[in-house]
C-alpha cells in the first residue's frame, strides 16, 4: 500500500474516477484501489488547487480505515447517570456511558430537533421567542441549527477522528472524514441527531424532552440527583452539559452556594458579504466557477485601544450561509450563522468580535460570579431597545460604520426578522467598536475589497462562549466542591464548538463511571 499525494485542478478534483487514475499512475499500478484520506484548498495564489492525500493498493480495506464499532450494550438495567442537556457534550457522554455498560438518563429542557423547527419558524417569523425551545435550546444543542462546523484545535484532549467516524455512522457524509475542514451542514444534522437518539434508546438509555431542571437535590457535598418541574430523577451522578447560554442554570448554582466563576468571552457583530465578493477575492478570480465551494475566510488583527491591546478575530465563518435570530428570551437580540451542506446561499457572513474588557465590567456589576453573564445581558437588551423592541437587527453598512455614520440605507440580508439602521456605538462598547473600525481597516489590506458598503454588519454577536465556568478538578472533572457533578462541554466553560464538546461529554463519562459506577466486564 502507498500513500501518494496530489495537486490538482478544481475540475480534476471534482471527479472521483480522475482523482483514482491519476493516483494509480503515479504509484505507477495499473489496477489496485484507491482511497482519499485528506483533502484541502489551497488558495494561496491563482490559479487555486486542490491538494489530496490518498492510499492506493492492491491490498486497501477501506472499511479498515474506520475503527469506530457501535456497542451492543444493553443497558436499560444497569446504574444511571443523569445528563442535562442533549449537545453534542450530554449526547457523547451518553453514548460513551452505554459503551461502558452505564445507563444515560438525558435530561433535555427543549423539544425534540425535529419539533425544534416550528418554533424556529416562529422566531424568524414572528419574532416569538420561545424560551426553551429556539437555536440554542432543544435537541442536538446550539449547532444543531446553526452550521455543523467538525473543524477543531482540540487534538490533544482526545480522539477528533472517533468523533467523525460516531458521526458518519449516523449518517454524515464520507467526506468529514477527510476534509481538512470538514462540515456537515444545518439540513443535515437533524437526521443525525435523531439517529443518535435512537441508537441511545434502542440500547436501553433514556431522553426526557420538555424537562427543565428545576434544582439539585444535595446531601452535604454530593449531588445525588435533580428536581424537575414534575418528578424528583435520582443517579449514581450528574454530567452538567447545558450549553453556553443556560442562564437559570448559572443562577440556581449560584443561588444554591455552589462554586462558579466569570469566564471572559467575546463580543462583537456578525458581518454579511455577497458571497461572490468573498469568492472573488479569495479564490484571485471574477468568479469561482463550478468546481469551487463557497470561499471562506479567518482573520485575526491585535489592535490597542487606550493602552490596552486586545485581539479582534472572525469567529464561526460561514460560506453560503445564513444569519440566524439566536435569542433565547424575550427582549434580547442575539445573532450567529449558519449555513446548508451545499453552501449555497448569495451571502457569507462571520461574526467579528473582541475579547470584552473585563476590568470595565467589574467596575459596573461588582464581584458577582454572575456579572459576565449580566453584562452579555444588557447589551442584548440594549440591542433589542436600538431595533425598536422586536428580533430586527441593529444594522449598519460597513464602511459607514468605520466612517462613525449611520446608514441611511441597508441593503438586502439573509436575517429574516428584518433590521434597523442604528449606529453600532449605541449598542456596544467603544471599547469593542473602536478597535472592530481598526482592525476592519486591517483586514482591508489582507483581503482588498472587504471593507465595502455592500457588506452590513448586525448586532449582537455575544454568545461565542459561556460567559461562567464551573471549576472542575483538572485530573478527574468533577466540580471542584460537589461530588458527583461532572461539568461538561461548552456550557461549563470547557470547550467550543461540536467536537470539542463531544469529547469533553466522552472524557466526563470516563470518569463518572471509573469513579462512581461499576464499568461493564467485558
Amino acid at each position: 500500500m502507498k500513500k501518494i499525494s496530489l495537486v490538482l485542478s478544481p475540475e480534476q478534483a471534482n471527479s472521483v474516477e480522475e482523482i483514482r487514475q491519476i493516483a494509480l499512475k503515479k504509484a505507477k499500478l495499473t489496477h489496485a484501489k484507491v482511497a482519499i484520506v485528506k483533502r484541502s484548498i489551497d488558495a494561496r495564489r491563482a490559479p487555486v488547487k486542490i491538494k489530496i492525500e490518498t492510499l492506493v493498493g492492491n491490498d486497501l480495506d477501506e472499511s479498515a480505515l474506520i475503527s469506530y464499532s457501535p456497542s451492543q450494550n444493553l443497558v436499560t438495567n444497569k446504574e444511571g447517570v443523569i445528563i442535562v442537556g442533549a449537545g453534542p457534550a450530554g449526547l457523547f457522554a451518553a453514548l460513551r456511558l452505554i459503551e461502558l455498560g452505564v445507563k444515560p438518563i438525558i435530561l433535555e429542557r427543549g423539544k425534540d430537533v425535529q419539533a425544534r423547527r416550528r418554533d424556529l419558524a416562529k422566531v424568524n417569523r414572528e419574532g416569538i421567542v420561545n424560551p426553551d425551545s429556539n437555536y440554542c435550546f432543544g435537541e442536538g444543542g446550539a449547532g444543531a441549527y446553526s452550521d455543523g462546523k467538525l473543524y477543531t484545535r482540540s487534538k490533544k484532549r482526545g480522539s477528533v477522528r472517533k468523533v467523525l467516524e460516531i458521526l458518519n455512522f449516523h449518517g454524515a457524509n464520507d467526506n468529514i472524514l477527510f476534509e481538512a475542514h470538514p462540515h456537515i451542514g444545518t439540513n443535515n444534522l437533524p437526521n443525525i441527531i435523531t439517529s443518535i437518539r435512537e441508537y441511545i434508546i434502542e440500547h436501553g438509555g433514556e431522553i426526557h424532552f420538555n424537562c427543565r431542571v428545576e434544582d439539585l437535590i444535595i446531601s452535604e457535598d454530593e449531588i445525588l440527583g435533580v428536581k424537575t418541574s414534575g418528578d424528583e430523577i435520582m443517579g449514581n451522578a450528574v454530567i452538567l452539559a447545558t450549553g453556553h447560554s443556560a442562564r437559570d442554570i448559572y443562577e440556581l448554582l449560584d443561588k444554591r452556594g455552589i462554586f462558579i466563576e466569570p469566564k471572559s468571552f467575546a463580543l462583537g457583530v456578525r458581518v454579511e458579504h455577497p458571497q461572490a465578493l468573498i469568492d472573488s477575492i479569495q479564490y484571485h478570480c471574477p468568479t469561482r466557477g463550478p468546481y469551487l465551494p463557497a470561499a471562506s475566510y479567518a482573520l485575526v488583527s491585535q489592535v490597542n485601544y487606550q493602552n490596552i491591546t486586545k485581539g479582534v478575530f472572525s469567529f464561526c465563518m460561514c460560506p453560503g450561509g445564513f444569519i440566524v435570530p439566536a435569542a433565547t428570551a424575550p427582549g434580547e437580540v442575539v445573532v450567529n450563522g449558519m449555513s446548508p451542506s451545499r453552501r449555497n446561499s448569495k451571502y457569507a457572513n462571520s461574526g467579528m468580535v473582541v475579547a470584552i474588557d473585563e476590568e470595565e465590567i467589574s467596575k459596573q456589576y461588582g464581584d458577582s460570579p454572575l456579572r459576565y453573564m449580566k453584562f452579555q445581558q444588557a447589551i442584548e437588551q440594549t440591542a433589542f431597545t436600538a431595533a425598536g423592541s422586536t428580533l430586527a437587527a441593529p444594522a449598519q453598512r460597513l464602511t459607514d460604520f468605520v466612517k462613525h455614520k449611520v446608514s441611511s440605507t441597508l441593503p438586502d440580508s439573509s436575517y429574516k426578522p428584518g433590521m434597523v439602521a442604528v449606529g453600532m456605538d449605541d449598542v456596544l462598547p467603544l471599547s469593542i467598536t473602536e478597535r472592530l473600525r481598526h482592525a476592519f481597516k486591517y483586514f482591508n489590506k489582507k483581503m482588498h475589497g472587504y471593507l465595502t458598503n455592500e457588506a452590513v454588519i448586525l448586532g449582537v454577536e455575544s454568545r461565542t462562549s459561556s460567559p461562567v465556568r464551573v471549576p472542575r478538578n483538572q485530573d478527574n472533572l468533577e466540580h471542584v466542591s460537589l461530588k458527583r457533578l461532572f461539568p461538561a462541554g461548552e456550557g461549563a466553560g470547557y470547550a467550543g464548538g461540536i467536537v470539542s464538546a463531544a469529547i469533553d461529554g466522552e472524557k466526563c463519562a470516563d470518569m463518572v463511571v471509573e469513579m462512581y459506577c461499576k464499568k461493564l466486564e467485558v
